[in-house]
């Protein structure tokens, strides 16, 4: 299924942040790591809220998928600018691209799927008309619906390792953080580094929960030139991903 990342329909549509690659968001290579990356999504995502109107009662976020596609390496010491906006939407869920691009030439591109939850019901919820009416003006697509791009792989050959969950990984809901899905990712690309040759992208979908306690497994293999990663529990996949070349989707 292709995700081709739509480009800013215009400049002043776009939420701006922007801060330096810290020490502790990049690898032994100076990289800024995929984890790093989906912090920086959530924060200027919480960021975002603090400016649109009725923001304050959307504090409730699912993430289902996240494309993330790695263009040109950003590094330890840049300086990165991240701009957000609507590409598509419905009244309970939406897309959300953010373009991350460094002042050193560095550029990642990404597209999140968000549900809209009701914290206390715990389910999808309606937003609000004003908070909408901005993304409603910038985007076409207005009837977004939810289309898996990847399937599970049942007991598929591969490497299968634990990957031990810590008290840090777990949010105030008793889930584990959604950066913390991109640390088992980043745990894949450490055995099969051949994969992150640039330019690629890295999708990963949800599929159920990893909440604290959970013994869970990370099972990655090779289907040349693509690596599949999942997050299993009891036999059972959790979190999907595929990290492919950027001309292959």
């Amino acid at each position: 299924m292709a995700f081709p990342l739509s480009p800013c329909p215009d400049e002043s549509l776009a939420f701006h942040e922007h801060w330096p690659v810290r020490l502790g968001d990049t690898d032994g290579d100076q990289r800024l790591r995929l984890d790093a990356v989906a912090r920086y999504l959530q924060d200027i995502g919480y960021d975002h809220l603090t400016v649109v109107e009725e923001g304050d009662l959307h504090p409730g976020w699912i993430v289902r998928r996240t494309v993330i596609d790695v263009l040109r390496p950003i590094e330890f010491g840049d300086r990165v600018h991240l701009r957000r906006w609507p590409s598509a939407l419905s009244n309970r869920w939406c897309n959300m691209r953010i373009q991350v691009r460094s002042e050193n030439g560095g550029l990642i591109e990404t597209e999140m799927f968000l549900i809209h939850v009701d914290i206390d019901a715990g389910r999808p919820a309606r937003m609000s008309d004003r908070f909408m009416a901005p993304m409603l003006a910038a985007t076409t697509e207005h009837r977004l619906r939810w289309r898996p791009a990847l399937h599970e792989h049942p007991g598929a050959d591969g490497e299968l390792w634990p990957f031990p969950l810590r008290v840090t990984d777990i949010d105030h809901y008793g889930h584990v953080n959604n950066a913390v899905h991109w640390e088992a990712v980043e745990e894949a690309l450490a055995r099969f580094p051949e994969a992150q040759r640039l330019p690629h992208r890295v999708i990963v979908e949800h599929v159920g929960p990893v909440m604290a306690g959970d013994n869970v497994l990370i099972r990655a293999w090779r289907d040349d030139p693509i690596l599949h990663v999942q997050l299993e529990i009891d036999g059972s996949a959790r979190t999907l991903a595929r990290i492919e070349p950027c001309g292959n989707h």
